[in-house]
Protein backbone atom coordinates (compact mmCIF):
# COMPACT_ATOMS: atom_id res chain seq x y z
CA UNK A 1 0.00 0.00 0.00
CA UNK A 2 1.23 3.41 -0.94
CA UNK A 3 2.73 5.82 1.59
CA UNK A 4 0.62 9.30 2.76
CA UNK A 5 2.11 11.84 0.03
CA UNK A 6 4.57 13.97 2.77
CA UNK A 7 5.79 10.16 3.33
CA UNK A 8 7.84 10.55 -0.15
CA UNK A 9 11.22 12.14 -1.21
CA UNK A 10 11.69 13.50 -4.43
CA UNK A 11 14.91 12.49 -6.01
CA UNK A 12 15.56 12.91 -9.69
CA UNK A 13 18.21 13.66 -12.75
CA UNK A 14 16.50 16.84 -14.17
CA UNK A 15 14.60 14.17 -17.33
CA UNK A 16 12.66 12.51 -15.33
CA UNK A 17 12.36 11.62 -11.08
CA UNK A 18 11.47 8.78 -8.70
CA UNK A 19 9.29 9.40 -5.05
CA UNK A 20 10.73 6.87 -2.35
CA UNK A 21 8.86 6.16 0.81
CA UNK A 22 9.61 6.57 4.39
CA UNK A 23 9.80 2.68 4.61
CA UNK A 24 12.43 3.02 1.58
CA UNK A 25 10.18 1.81 -1.41
CA UNK A 26 10.17 4.01 -4.56
CA UNK A 27 7.12 3.44 -5.25
CA UNK A 28 6.93 5.79 -8.66
CA UNK A 29 9.48 6.21 -11.71
CA UNK A 30 8.77 7.06 -15.16
CA UNK A 31 11.51 5.77 -17.64
CA UNK A 32 13.35 7.47 -19.16
CA UNK A 33 11.19 10.88 -18.96
CA UNK A 34 9.25 12.53 -17.00
CA UNK A 35 5.90 11.95 -18.98
CA UNK A 36 7.11 8.64 -20.03
CA UNK A 37 4.86 5.11 -19.23
CA UNK A 38 5.38 4.38 -15.25
CA UNK A 39 8.08 1.18 -14.35
CA UNK A 40 7.20 1.51 -10.59
CA UNK A 41 3.09 2.68 -11.02
CA UNK A 42 2.66 1.33 -6.73
CA UNK A 43 1.85 4.75 -5.69
CA UNK A 44 -1.65 4.41 -7.99
CA UNK A 45 -2.05 1.25 -7.13
CA UNK A 46 -0.71 -1.93 -5.19
CA UNK A 47 2.91 -3.80 -5.25
CA UNK A 48 2.01 -5.54 -7.96
CA UNK A 49 2.09 -2.27 -10.20
CA UNK A 50 6.13 -1.79 -9.78
CA UNK A 51 7.68 -0.93 -6.49
CA UNK A 52 11.84 -1.28 -5.24
CA UNK A 53 11.82 -1.25 -1.52
CA UNK A 54 15.63 -1.73 -0.05
CA UNK A 55 15.09 -1.53 3.99
CA UNK A 56 15.66 -3.99 7.03
CA UNK A 57 14.40 -7.69 6.14
CA UNK A 58 11.50 -7.52 8.16
CA UNK A 59 8.69 -10.80 8.81
CA UNK A 60 6.49 -12.03 5.96
CA UNK A 61 2.95 -10.48 5.71
CA UNK A 62 4.29 -7.79 8.51
CA UNK A 63 4.37 -4.12 7.36
CA UNK A 64 8.19 -3.26 6.42
CA UNK A 65 9.44 -0.53 8.90
CA UNK A 66 10.03 2.83 8.51
CA UNK A 67 13.52 4.82 8.47
CA UNK A 68 13.84 6.52 11.55
CA UNK A 69 15.28 9.51 10.60
CA UNK A 70 15.71 10.81 6.74
CA UNK A 71 17.38 13.99 5.35
CA UNK A 72 18.77 15.28 1.98
CA UNK A 73 22.49 15.09 2.02
CA UNK A 74 22.99 18.93 2.39
CA UNK A 75 22.20 21.32 -0.07
CA UNK A 76 21.50 18.41 -2.67
CA UNK A 77 18.92 15.73 -4.04
CA UNK A 78 20.74 13.33 -2.85
CA UNK A 79 18.66 11.10 0.14
CA UNK A 80 19.45 9.28 3.28
CA UNK A 81 17.44 7.60 5.24
CA UNK A 82 18.38 5.47 8.62
CA UNK A 83 16.44 2.58 10.67
CA UNK A 84 17.37 1.86 13.98
CA UNK A 85 16.92 -1.85 14.66
CA UNK A 86 17.38 -4.52 16.81
CA UNK A 87 20.44 -5.25 15.78
CA UNK A 88 22.22 -2.38 14.57
CA UNK A 89 21.67 0.68 12.57
CA UNK A 90 21.75 1.46 8.97
CA UNK A 91 21.39 4.12 5.86
CA UNK A 92 20.59 4.04 2.51
CA UNK A 93 21.55 6.40 0.24
CA UNK A 94 19.48 7.14 -3.01
CA UNK A 95 20.17 9.20 -5.49
CA UNK A 96 19.81 9.34 -9.45
CA UNK A 97 23.33 11.11 -11.12
CA UNK A 98 22.54 13.97 -13.72
CA UNK A 99 22.21 12.62 -16.59
CA UNK A 100 25.58 11.21 -18.83
CA UNK A 101 24.44 8.09 -21.24
CA UNK A 102 21.61 5.65 -19.49
CA UNK A 103 19.23 7.05 -17.04
CA UNK A 104 20.22 5.55 -13.48
CA UNK A 105 18.88 4.97 -9.73
CA UNK A 106 21.50 4.27 -7.29
CA UNK A 107 20.57 2.83 -3.73
CA UNK A 108 23.55 2.34 -1.44
CA UNK A 109 23.13 0.67 1.75
CA UNK A 110 25.78 1.19 4.63
CA UNK A 111 26.16 -0.40 7.79
CA UNK A 112 26.65 1.89 10.67
CA UNK A 113 26.16 -0.45 13.90
CA UNK A 114 25.54 -3.65 14.22
CA UNK A 115 25.33 -6.09 11.71
CA UNK A 116 21.71 -5.83 10.00
CA UNK A 117 19.84 -8.06 7.77
CA UNK A 118 18.29 -6.39 4.72
CA UNK A 119 16.29 -7.22 1.72
CA UNK A 120 16.06 -5.91 -1.64
CA UNK A 121 12.71 -6.81 -3.53
CA UNK A 122 13.20 -5.39 -6.95
CA UNK A 123 9.19 -5.56 -8.85
CA UNK A 124 9.24 -4.30 -12.75
CA UNK A 125 6.16 -3.46 -14.31
CA UNK A 126 6.38 -1.43 -17.67
CA UNK A 127 3.44 0.38 -18.85
CA UNK A 128 1.92 1.71 -15.41
CA UNK A 129 1.97 -1.73 -14.04
CA UNK A 130 0.38 -3.99 -16.99
CA UNK A 131 3.05 -5.64 -18.64
CA UNK A 132 5.56 -8.00 -16.70
CA UNK A 133 8.92 -7.99 -18.31
CA UNK A 134 10.74 -11.15 -19.23
CA UNK A 135 13.70 -11.31 -16.22
CA UNK A 136 17.04 -12.96 -17.22
CA UNK A 137 20.80 -13.02 -16.13
CA UNK A 138 23.33 -11.48 -18.78
CA UNK A 139 26.47 -12.64 -17.23
CA UNK A 140 26.23 -11.40 -13.51
CA UNK A 141 23.46 -8.41 -14.48
CA UNK A 142 19.61 -9.37 -14.28
CA UNK A 143 17.95 -7.09 -17.15
CA UNK A 144 13.98 -6.95 -17.53
CA UNK A 145 12.82 -6.46 -20.93
CA UNK A 146 9.45 -5.74 -22.22
CA UNK A 147 8.67 -4.19 -25.70
CA UNK A 148 10.94 -1.27 -26.49
CA UNK A 149 11.95 -0.95 -23.12
CA UNK A 150 14.76 -2.81 -20.72
CA UNK A 151 16.40 -2.22 -16.73
CA UNK A 152 19.35 -3.21 -16.34
CA UNK A 153 20.20 -4.04 -12.35
CA UNK A 154 23.43 -4.35 -11.23
CA UNK A 155 24.54 -4.99 -7.39
CA UNK A 156 27.32 -7.05 -6.18
CA UNK A 157 25.26 -8.83 -3.78
CA UNK A 158 23.36 -12.42 -4.76
CA UNK A 159 20.04 -12.17 -6.30
CA UNK A 160 17.12 -14.30 -6.77
CA UNK A 161 13.94 -14.48 -8.39
CA UNK A 162 10.47 -15.50 -6.60
CA UNK A 163 7.12 -14.57 -7.02
CA UNK A 164 8.02 -12.34 -10.52
CA UNK A 165 10.09 -10.58 -8.08
CA UNK A 166 13.57 -9.91 -7.63
CA UNK A 167 14.85 -10.68 -3.85
CA UNK A 168 18.29 -9.65 -2.62
CA UNK A 169 19.14 -10.73 0.74
CA UNK A 170 22.08 -9.49 2.98
CA UNK A 171 23.37 -8.19 6.00
CA UNK A 172 25.56 -4.84 6.08
CA UNK A 173 28.33 -4.48 9.02
CA UNK A 174 29.55 -0.86 10.18
CA UNK A 175 31.30 0.84 7.64
CA UNK A 176 30.67 -1.86 4.74
CA UNK A 177 28.57 -0.67 1.56
CA UNK A 178 26.71 -2.57 -0.77
CA UNK A 179 25.30 -0.64 -4.00
CA UNK A 180 22.33 -1.58 -6.25
CA UNK A 181 21.59 0.66 -9.73
CA UNK A 182 18.95 0.11 -12.18
CA UNK A 183 19.90 1.48 -15.97
CA UNK A 184 17.06 1.76 -18.26
CA UNK A 185 17.97 1.54 -22.17
CA UNK A 186 15.66 1.22 -24.83
CA UNK A 187 15.54 -3.06 -26.09
CA UNK A 188 16.94 -3.20 -28.97
CA UNK A 189 20.28 -1.46 -27.96
CA UNK A 190 23.13 -3.26 -26.07
CA UNK A 191 23.52 -3.15 -22.82
CA UNK A 192 24.87 0.30 -21.10
CA UNK A 193 27.84 0.72 -19.46
CA UNK A 194 28.58 -0.98 -15.99
CA UNK A 195 27.53 1.47 -13.31
CA UNK A 196 30.30 3.55 -10.83
CA UNK A 197 27.73 4.02 -7.75
CA UNK A 198 30.78 5.61 -5.37
CA UNK A 199 31.83 7.83 -8.18
CA UNK A 200 28.49 8.80 -9.28
CA UNK A 201 27.28 9.86 -5.94
CA UNK A 202 30.76 12.15 -5.42
CA UNK A 203 30.21 13.80 -9.04
CA UNK A 204 25.91 14.17 -7.70
CA UNK A 205 27.03 15.65 -4.60
CA UNK A 206 29.38 18.24 -6.19
CA UNK A 207 26.82 19.34 -8.77
CA UNK A 208 24.41 20.05 -6.48
CA UNK A 209 26.59 22.03 -4.05
CA UNK A 210 27.87 23.89 -7.39
CA UNK A 211 24.39 24.76 -8.83
CA UNK A 212 23.56 25.86 -5.02
CA UNK A 213 26.20 28.45 -4.41
CA UNK A 214 24.83 30.89 -7.68
CA UNK A 215 21.81 31.36 -5.09
CA UNK A 216 21.39 34.98 -4.24
CA UNK A 217 18.77 34.76 -1.90
CA UNK A 218 20.81 35.10 1.73
CA UNK A 219 17.41 36.27 4.08
CA UNK A 220 16.21 34.07 7.33
CA UNK A 221 14.31 31.63 5.33
CA UNK A 222 17.06 30.41 3.09
CA UNK A 223 16.88 26.79 4.29
CA UNK A 224 13.44 27.04 2.62
CA UNK A 225 14.00 28.67 -0.07
CA UNK A 226 17.17 26.46 -1.43
CA UNK A 227 15.18 23.14 -0.71
CA UNK A 228 12.11 24.74 -3.18
CA UNK A 229 15.20 25.78 -5.50
CA UNK A 230 16.80 22.65 -5.88
CA UNK A 231 12.85 21.04 -5.94
CA UNK A 232 11.86 23.33 -8.86
CA UNK A 233 15.53 22.25 -10.44
CA UNK A 234 14.57 18.56 -10.57
CA UNK A 235 11.59 19.23 -12.27
CA UNK A 236 13.14 20.99 -14.93
CA UNK A 237 13.68 18.59 -17.74
CA UNK A 238 17.63 19.35 -18.84
CA UNK A 239 17.42 18.75 -22.53
CA UNK A 240 14.82 21.29 -23.54
CA UNK A 241 14.70 23.37 -20.37
CA UNK A 242 10.74 22.88 -20.24
CA UNK A 243 9.56 22.52 -16.88
CA UNK A 244 6.64 19.98 -15.28
CA UNK A 245 4.10 21.20 -12.78
CA UNK A 246 4.87 17.89 -11.29
CA UNK A 247 6.42 14.53 -11.33
CA UNK A 248 2.99 12.76 -10.66
CA UNK A 249 -0.46 11.75 -12.30
CA UNK A 250 -3.48 11.38 -10.55
CA UNK A 251 -2.32 12.21 -7.27
CA UNK A 252 -5.89 13.27 -5.69
CA UNK A 253 -6.97 17.05 -4.83
CA UNK A 254 -9.50 15.19 -2.68
CA UNK A 255 -8.91 11.34 -1.64
CA UNK A 256 -11.16 9.05 -2.96
CA UNK A 257 -12.02 12.03 -5.25
CA UNK A 258 -12.52 12.35 -8.87
CA UNK A 259 -10.38 15.79 -9.32
CA UNK A 260 -6.96 13.42 -10.41
CA UNK A 261 -4.92 14.96 -13.64
CA UNK A 262 -2.11 14.11 -14.81
CA UNK A 263 0.85 17.19 -13.93
CA UNK A 264 3.99 15.77 -16.39
CA UNK A 265 3.57 18.79 -18.97
CA UNK A 266 4.96 22.23 -18.88
CA UNK A 267 2.11 24.72 -17.89
CA UNK A 268 3.05 28.48 -19.36
CA UNK A 269 1.59 29.66 -16.30
CA UNK A 270 3.15 27.33 -13.85
CA UNK A 271 6.57 27.78 -15.63
CA UNK A 272 6.03 31.57 -16.39
CA UNK A 273 6.30 31.96 -12.46
CA UNK A 274 9.06 29.60 -11.76
CA UNK A 275 11.01 31.40 -14.28
CA UNK A 276 10.26 34.29 -12.37
CA UNK A 277 11.60 33.16 -9.01
CA UNK A 278 14.96 31.65 -10.55
CA UNK A 279 15.92 35.05 -12.39
CA UNK A 280 15.38 36.75 -9.08
CA UNK A 281 17.02 34.39 -6.92
CA UNK A 282 20.48 34.16 -9.41
CA UNK A 283 18.98 31.29 -11.74
CA UNK A 284 19.68 32.87 -15.40
CA UNK A 285 20.33 30.51 -17.22
CA UNK A 286 17.50 27.90 -16.19
CA UNK A 287 15.46 31.42 -17.33
CA UNK A 288 17.60 31.76 -20.79
CA UNK A 289 17.04 27.46 -21.36
CA UNK A 290 13.49 27.91 -20.67
CA UNK A 291 12.78 31.06 -22.55
CA UNK A 292 13.94 29.06 -25.62
CA UNK A 293 11.62 26.36 -24.97
CA UNK A 294 8.95 28.62 -24.55
CA UNK A 295 10.02 30.13 -28.06
CA UNK A 296 10.53 26.67 -29.79
CA UNK A 297 6.81 25.73 -28.14
CA UNK A 298 4.52 28.46 -29.63
CA UNK A 299 7.17 29.20 -32.87
CA UNK A 300 5.35 29.77 -35.96
CA UNK A 301 1.79 30.14 -34.48
CA UNK A 302 1.42 31.93 -30.95
CA UNK A 303 -2.13 32.96 -31.95
CA UNK A 304 -3.21 29.33 -31.24
CA UNK A 305 -1.12 29.27 -28.19
CA UNK A 306 -2.02 26.17 -25.40
CA UNK A 307 -1.82 26.33 -22.01
CA UNK A 308 0.31 23.81 -22.06
CA UNK A 309 2.88 21.74 -23.71
CA UNK A 310 4.48 18.68 -23.72
CA UNK A 311 8.33 18.77 -21.94
CA UNK A 312 9.53 19.23 -25.31
CA UNK A 313 7.11 21.24 -26.70
CA UNK A 314 4.61 18.19 -27.68
CA UNK A 315 1.43 19.92 -28.57
CA UNK A 316 -0.86 16.40 -28.62
CA UNK A 317 -1.21 15.97 -24.91
CA UNK A 318 -4.99 13.77 -25.11
CA UNK A 319 -6.50 12.98 -22.22
CA UNK A 320 -7.07 8.84 -21.46
CA UNK A 321 -7.98 6.45 -18.22
CA UNK A 322 -5.82 3.62 -16.74
CA UNK A 323 -8.86 1.33 -15.56
CA UNK A 324 -6.36 -1.06 -14.40
CA UNK A 325 -5.34 1.29 -12.03
CA UNK A 326 -7.25 1.42 -8.27
CA UNK A 327 -5.55 4.97 -8.00
CA UNK A 328 -3.74 6.73 -4.59
CA UNK A 329 -6.55 5.70 -1.91
CA UNK A 330 -8.58 4.08 -4.25
CA UNK A 331 -8.82 7.53 -5.62
CA UNK A 332 -10.24 7.34 -9.49
CA UNK A 333 -10.10 7.81 -12.48
CA UNK A 334 -6.08 7.56 -13.14
CA UNK A 335 -5.51 9.85 -15.88
CA UNK A 336 -2.51 9.91 -18.34
CA UNK A 337 -2.49 13.31 -20.15
CA UNK A 338 -4.47 15.78 -20.04
CA UNK A 339 -7.55 17.64 -22.17
CA UNK A 340 -7.50 20.86 -20.68
CA UNK A 341 -4.49 21.80 -23.27
CA UNK A 342 -7.12 22.38 -25.74
CA UNK A 343 -8.76 24.90 -23.42
CA UNK A 344 -9.05 28.87 -23.84
CA UNK A 345 -6.78 30.51 -20.60
CA UNK A 346 -6.59 34.28 -21.63
CA UNK A 347 -4.52 34.61 -18.03
CA UNK A 348 -1.34 32.58 -19.77
CA UNK A 349 -0.68 35.48 -22.15
CA UNK A 350 0.01 37.98 -19.03
CA UNK A 351 1.91 35.07 -17.43
CA UNK A 352 3.98 34.94 -20.22
CA UNK A 353 4.63 38.19 -21.26
CA UNK A 354 5.33 39.23 -17.43
CA UNK A 355 7.99 36.31 -17.25
CA UNK A 356 9.32 38.02 -20.67
CA UNK A 357 9.41 40.77 -19.14
CA UNK A 358 11.36 40.31 -16.22
CA UNK A 359 13.78 38.34 -18.33
CA UNK A 360 14.20 41.80 -20.03
CA UNK A 361 14.54 43.67 -16.81
CA UNK A 362 17.02 41.40 -15.49
CA UNK A 363 19.51 41.80 -18.34
CA UNK A 364 18.50 38.21 -19.95
CA UNK A 365 20.62 38.40 -23.36
CA UNK A 366 18.00 40.13 -25.59
CA UNK A 367 16.28 37.67 -28.41
CA UNK A 368 14.25 39.52 -31.38
CA UNK A 369 11.95 36.57 -31.67
CA UNK A 370 10.79 36.60 -27.99
CA UNK A 371 10.04 40.94 -28.05
CA UNK A 372 8.55 39.71 -31.99
CA UNK A 373 6.04 36.88 -30.08
CA UNK A 374 5.40 39.90 -26.85
CA UNK A 375 3.90 41.94 -29.96
CA UNK A 376 2.01 38.84 -31.82
CA UNK A 377 0.53 37.81 -28.28
CA UNK A 378 -0.68 41.33 -27.87
CA UNK A 379 -2.05 41.60 -31.27
CA UNK A 380 -3.92 38.26 -30.22
CA UNK A 381 -5.43 39.88 -27.08
CA UNK A 382 -6.52 43.02 -28.56
CA UNK A 383 -9.15 40.70 -30.27
CA UNK A 384 -10.32 38.22 -28.27
CA UNK A 385 -9.61 39.65 -24.54
CA UNK A 386 -13.52 40.41 -24.18
CA UNK A 387 -14.21 36.62 -24.86
CA UNK A 388 -15.24 34.20 -21.93
CA UNK A 389 -12.76 31.39 -21.09
CA UNK A 390 -11.86 28.60 -18.84
CA UNK A 391 -10.14 30.66 -16.40
CA UNK A 392 -6.97 29.97 -14.71
CA UNK A 393 -8.33 27.04 -12.76
CA UNK A 394 -9.02 24.95 -15.69
CA UNK A 395 -12.92 24.73 -15.26
CA UNK A 396 -14.57 22.22 -17.04
CA UNK A 397 -17.86 23.97 -16.60
CA UNK A 398 -19.04 26.46 -19.16
CA UNK A 399 -16.64 29.56 -20.09
CA UNK A 400 -17.01 32.90 -18.25
CA UNK A 401 -15.98 36.18 -17.77
CA UNK A 402 -13.20 35.58 -14.90
CA UNK A 403 -12.01 38.55 -13.61
CA UNK A 404 -8.45 37.41 -13.31
CA UNK A 405 -8.57 36.50 -17.00
CA UNK A 406 -9.00 39.98 -17.62
CA UNK A 407 -6.52 41.48 -15.12
CA UNK A 408 -3.56 39.30 -16.81
CA UNK A 409 -5.01 40.82 -19.87
CA UNK A 410 -4.47 44.00 -18.41
CA UNK A 411 -1.28 42.74 -17.65
CA UNK A 412 0.21 41.72 -20.83
CA UNK A 413 -0.73 44.92 -22.12
CA UNK A 414 0.94 46.62 -19.94
CA UNK A 415 4.47 44.94 -19.62
CA UNK A 416 3.89 45.37 -23.56
CA UNK A 417 4.12 48.94 -23.65
CA UNK A 418 6.72 48.67 -21.16
CA UNK A 419 9.17 47.47 -23.69
CA UNK A 420 7.77 49.34 -26.44
CA UNK A 421 8.35 52.52 -24.37
CA UNK A 422 11.89 51.51 -23.44
CA UNK A 423 12.83 51.69 -27.09
CA UNK A 424 13.45 48.04 -28.06
CA UNK A 425 10.87 47.80 -30.10
CA UNK A 426 8.54 49.45 -31.91
CA UNK A 427 4.18 49.13 -31.63
CA UNK A 428 1.43 51.22 -31.67
CA UNK A 429 1.85 52.71 -28.48
CA UNK A 430 -1.24 54.96 -28.01
CA UNK A 431 -3.67 52.44 -29.84
CA UNK A 432 -2.48 50.22 -26.69
CA UNK A 433 -2.60 52.64 -23.98
CA UNK A 434 -5.91 53.17 -24.83
CA UNK A 435 -6.34 49.29 -25.14
CA UNK A 436 -4.66 49.16 -21.41
CA UNK A 437 -7.50 51.87 -19.85
CA UNK A 438 -10.11 49.84 -22.02
CA UNK A 439 -9.43 46.34 -20.16
CA UNK A 440 -9.05 48.23 -16.53
CA UNK A 441 -12.22 50.09 -16.82
CA UNK A 442 -14.17 46.86 -18.28
CA UNK A 443 -12.83 44.95 -14.59
CA UNK A 444 -13.75 47.90 -12.46
CA UNK A 445 -16.89 48.48 -13.68
CA UNK A 446 -18.37 44.88 -14.29
CA UNK A 447 -15.95 42.76 -11.97
CA UNK A 448 -16.41 44.67 -8.68
CA UNK A 449 -19.05 44.34 -6.12
CA UNK A 450 -19.40 47.70 -4.60
CA UNK A 451 -21.93 46.39 -2.09
CA UNK A 452 -19.54 44.37 -0.32
CA UNK A 453 -16.38 46.10 -1.56
CA UNK A 454 -14.32 43.35 -3.34
CA UNK A 455 -13.91 42.23 -6.44
CA UNK A 456 -15.95 38.91 -7.85
CA UNK A 457 -14.42 35.34 -9.84
CA UNK A 458 -16.47 36.84 -13.20
CA UNK A 459 -18.66 38.87 -14.09
CA UNK A 460 -21.67 39.35 -12.54
CA UNK A 461 -21.29 36.57 -10.07
CA UNK A 462 -20.81 37.22 -6.45
CA UNK A 463 -18.64 34.07 -5.93
CA UNK A 464 -15.07 35.27 -5.02
CA UNK A 465 -11.91 33.57 -6.13
CA UNK A 466 -8.40 33.15 -4.67
CA UNK A 467 -6.62 34.55 -7.66
CA UNK A 468 -8.07 38.14 -7.29
CA UNK A 469 -5.11 38.19 -4.70
CA UNK A 470 -2.75 38.57 -7.55
CA UNK A 471 -4.60 41.94 -8.78
CA UNK A 472 -2.25 44.12 -6.02
CA UNK A 473 0.97 41.75 -7.00
CA UNK A 474 0.76 42.27 -10.65
CA UNK A 475 0.20 46.21 -10.37
CA UNK A 476 -3.34 46.05 -11.07
CA UNK A 477 -4.19 48.11 -8.43
CA UNK A 478 -1.81 49.92 -5.66
CA UNK A 479 -1.97 47.60 -2.39
CA UNK A 480 -3.62 50.47 -0.57
CA UNK A 481 -6.97 50.73 -2.35
CA UNK A 482 -9.73 49.96 -0.85
CA UNK A 483 -10.90 47.47 -3.42
CA UNK A 484 -7.83 45.83 -2.57
CA UNK A 485 -7.93 45.82 0.45
CA UNK A 486 -11.46 44.64 0.36
CA UNK A 487 -11.59 41.87 -1.69
CA UNK A 488 -8.17 40.31 0.71
CA UNK A 489 -10.39 40.76 3.46
CA UNK A 490 -13.22 39.12 1.51
CA UNK A 491 -10.95 36.31 0.72
CA UNK A 492 -10.04 35.68 4.14
CA UNK A 493 -13.48 35.54 5.49
CA UNK A 494 -15.16 33.43 3.14
CA UNK A 495 -12.63 31.26 1.78
CA UNK A 496 -10.29 30.77 4.58
CA UNK A 497 -10.56 27.41 6.32
CA UNK A 498 -10.50 27.11 10.09
CA UNK A 499 -6.97 26.91 9.98
CA UNK A 500 -6.53 30.32 7.79
CA UNK A 501 -5.31 28.53 4.94
CA UNK A 502 -7.11 29.48 1.28
CA UNK A 503 -9.13 27.84 -0.92
CA UNK A 504 -9.18 28.57 -4.62
CA UNK A 505 -13.04 29.10 -4.51
CA UNK A 506 -15.76 27.65 -2.98
CA UNK A 507 -16.69 23.70 -4.37
CA UNK A 508 -20.22 22.37 -4.40
CA UNK A 509 -19.33 19.22 -2.99
CA UNK A 510 -21.15 16.43 -3.93
CA UNK A 511 -22.80 18.49 -7.39
CA UNK A 512 -21.19 19.85 -10.20
CA UNK A 513 -19.67 23.60 -9.67
CA UNK A 514 -18.33 25.96 -11.32
CA UNK A 515 -15.24 23.80 -12.52
CA UNK A 516 -18.41 21.09 -13.81
CA UNK A 517 -16.54 18.61 -11.18
CA UNK A 518 -18.28 16.59 -8.13
CA UNK A 519 -16.60 16.69 -5.02
CA UNK A 520 -14.04 19.12 -3.07
CA UNK A 521 -10.66 20.01 -2.55
CA UNK A 522 -8.41 21.21 -0.02
CA UNK A 523 -6.80 24.69 0.71
CA UNK A 524 -4.55 25.47 -2.19
CA UNK A 525 -1.18 25.82 -1.20
CA UNK A 526 -0.09 28.85 -3.89
CA UNK A 527 -3.28 31.22 -2.71
CA UNK A 528 -2.20 30.52 0.62
CA UNK A 529 1.39 32.14 -0.31
CA UNK A 530 -0.79 35.28 -2.49
CA UNK A 531 -2.54 35.69 0.65
CA UNK A 532 0.81 36.44 2.77
CA UNK A 533 2.13 38.15 0.05
CA UNK A 534 -1.01 40.47 0.08
CA UNK A 535 -1.22 40.83 3.98
CA UNK A 536 2.74 41.58 3.69
CA UNK A 537 1.88 44.43 0.55
CA UNK A 538 -1.07 46.08 2.60
CA UNK A 539 1.51 46.62 5.96
CA UNK A 540 -0.14 43.88 8.19
CA UNK A 541 3.44 41.94 8.11
CA UNK A 542 3.86 40.71 11.04
CA UNK A 543 0.05 38.47 10.38
CA UNK A 544 2.28 37.63 7.00
CA UNK A 545 4.74 35.97 8.39
CA UNK A 546 2.60 34.05 10.79
CA UNK A 547 0.50 32.52 7.95
CA UNK A 548 3.63 31.82 5.97
CA UNK A 549 5.28 30.66 8.97
CA UNK A 550 2.17 28.00 9.20
CA UNK A 551 2.83 27.45 5.70
CA UNK A 552 6.30 26.55 6.22
CA UNK A 553 4.84 23.99 8.92
CA UNK A 554 3.21 21.75 6.36
CA UNK A 555 5.80 20.96 4.66
CA UNK A 556 7.16 17.33 4.95
CA UNK A 557 10.53 16.63 6.41
CA UNK A 558 12.26 16.88 3.59
CA UNK A 559 10.72 20.59 3.15
CA UNK A 560 8.58 19.17 0.23
CA UNK A 561 4.61 20.31 -0.22
CA UNK A 562 2.35 18.96 -2.58
CA UNK A 563 -0.63 20.92 -4.38
CA UNK A 564 -3.36 21.36 -1.66
CA UNK A 565 -3.93 20.61 2.30
CA UNK A 566 -7.01 18.68 2.81
CA UNK A 567 -7.81 20.71 6.32
CA UNK A 568 -10.24 17.91 7.59
CA UNK A 569 -7.69 15.15 7.55
CA UNK A 570 -4.58 17.17 7.88
CA UNK A 571 -2.12 15.97 5.21
CA UNK A 572 -1.19 16.80 2.17
CA UNK A 573 -3.17 16.09 -1.37
CA UNK A 574 -3.00 16.57 -5.10
CA UNK A 575 0.61 16.14 -7.24
CA UNK A 576 3.59 15.88 -5.41
CA UNK A 577 6.27 17.94 -5.40
CA UNK A 578 4.03 20.63 -6.93
CA UNK A 579 6.31 23.59 -8.43
CA UNK A 580 3.08 26.08 -8.25
CA UNK A 581 3.48 25.46 -4.40
CA UNK A 582 7.05 26.17 -3.82
CA UNK A 583 7.55 29.15 -6.24
CA UNK A 584 5.25 31.23 -4.22
CA UNK A 585 6.89 29.98 -1.20
CA UNK A 586 10.02 31.80 -2.99
CA UNK A 587 8.41 34.55 -3.74
CA UNK A 588 6.64 35.17 -0.47
CA UNK A 589 10.14 34.66 1.28
CA UNK A 590 11.70 37.19 -0.38
CA UNK A 591 8.92 39.76 0.06
CA UNK A 592 8.87 39.20 3.77
CA UNK A 593 12.48 39.81 3.68
CA UNK A 594 12.49 42.79 1.92
CA UNK A 595 9.61 43.70 4.47
CA UNK A 596 11.66 43.30 7.31
CA UNK A 597 14.82 45.10 5.38
CA UNK A 598 12.84 48.37 5.28
CA UNK A 599 11.44 47.89 8.71
CA UNK A 600 7.54 46.20 7.99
Amino acid sequence: MAGRIEDYALIGDMQTAALVCRDGTADWLCLPRFDSHAAFAGLLGTEEHGYWRIGPAHPSGAAPPRADRRRYRGDSLVLESEWDTARGTVRVIDFMPPRDGAPQLIRIVEGVSGRVPMRSALRMRFSYGRVVPWVHKVGDRTVAVAGPDSVWLDTTADTFGKDLTTYSDFTVSPGERVAFTISWQPSHREAPALPDPEGALEATEEFWREWVTHCTYHGPYRDAVVRSLITLKALTYAPTGGIVAAPTTSLPEEIGGVRNWDYRFTWLRDAAITLSSLLRTGYREEARAWREWLLRAVAGDPENLQIMYGIAGERELGESELDWLPGYENSTPVRVGNGAAGQLQLDVYGEVTEALHLAHMTGLARNDYASLLQLRLIGYLEDHWTEPDEGIWEVRGPRRHFVHSKVMAWVAVDRTIKLIESGDVDGPLERWRELREDIHRDVCDKGYDKERNTFTQSYGSKELDASLLLIPQMGFLPPDDKRVIGTIEAIQRELSTPDGFVLRYPTAGHEAGVDGLEGDEGAFLACSFWLADDLAMIGRVDEARQLFEKLLALRNDLGLLAEEWDPRLQRQVGNFPQAFSHVPLIDTALRLTASSAFGG
